[in-house]
């Protein structure tokens, strides 16, 4: 039972980590250009009021989850179902229209179609991660590239950022707690998979991510 409640309340404690705090980050980033547009162009800090909400809709959406989650078992049929690569293109859509950085979606047909609904799942969350630490590090960034290449048995995904390095190298320091991308890197490798994340280019940051997939044989 121990074991059972240690599992959940970490669980608990990733979700909050990988959505609310996502979702979290871009209302701060919105509620701070609404300040600066707000007396010059009305029209822009509405826009800014618009996307608050429905970051605040989606955040709240996550907690709702995550209190179903502490219901126990009983509560398992009104659970919805995590978020997974099908829904990247809406968030890599919120994501632009949050911030400066642009960011760009390479989403191959074929590896939704390989991906098992636990390890789509992850995938997502590695994105939302990657994309929460531009904005809180990489705040200068203006290009945000997510790939997805199908292998043979696999699929990599790769996360780059142009941000500049302005200070020390703990501007990419990992999260408190064992939350945030090691936490993501043990889920990965659990799946079979494995997840690193470093310096790229001139001053910007790469994430990679090998998960497993298995793709159906393609007829001639």
């Amino acid at each position: 039972m121990a074991e059972a409640r240690s599992a959940q309340r970490l669980q608990l404690s990733r979700d909050l980590h990988d959505f609310v705090a996502h979702d979290v980050s871009g209302i701060v980033v919105q509620a701070q250009a609404a300040r600066f547009v707000a007396t010059t162009d009305p029209s822009q800090a509405v826009l800014a009021l618009e996307r608050i909400e429905k970051a605040g809709l989606n955040a709240l959406a996550s907690m709702d989850r995550t209190v179903q989650m502490l219901h126990g078992p009983e509560a398992a049929p009104a659970i919805d179902p995590l978020p997974d690569v099908s829904q990247l293109p809406s968030l890599i859509e919120d994501f632009t229209s949050a911030g400066a950085a642009e960011a760009h979606l390479d989403l191959p047909p074929r590896v939704s179609e390989g991906l098992s609904r636990e390890v789509g799942s992850v995938a997502y969350r590695i994105v939302v991660e990657a994309l929460t630490n531009v904005r809180r590090h990489a705040p200068d960034a203006s290009r945000v590239t997510v790939a997805f290449t199908p292998t043979a048995t696999a699929v990599e995904l790769r996360v780059t950022d142009d941000g500049k390095a302005r200070s020390a190298p703990a501007r990419r320091r990992a999260s408190r707690g064992g939350l945030g991308l090691p936490a993501l890197a043990e889920h990965a490798q659990a799946l079979g998979g494995t997840l690193s994340a470093g310096p790229h280019g001139d001053g910007g940051w790469q994430l990679t991510a090998v998960l497993p997939a298995t793709f159906p044989e393609e007829t001639p």
